[in-house]
């Protein structure tokens, strides 16, 4: 079984640091294998579609964006097999 990839999106504001802090909560919740990559790069944000940041990318799905969510909300984002 692959480790599941998780980005967030944004350009390091205090939103996507606290969006990254909550994803890397999440998933040692559930213990779960998981590479987190912050990305920065306004072309590449933009590459994806995201047109409000924090985004949270799960897998290469979009699972939410414009919003930070908490530990308790990205939980069921990642519980996918």
């Amino acid at each position: 079984m692959s480790s599941m990839i998780v980005e967030v999106l944004g350009t390091g504001c205090k939103k996507c640091q606290q969006l990254e802090a909550n994803a890397r909560e999440a998933i040692a919740n559930l213990n779960l294998e998981a590479e987190v990559l912050h990305i920065t790069d306004p072309m590449k944000i933009a590459e994806r579609g995201v047109m409000k940041t924090p985004a949270l990318v799960i897998n290469g799905q979009l699972a939410s964006q414009g919003k930070v969510p908490t530990p308790e909300q990205i939980q069921p984002l990642l519980a996918v097999d």
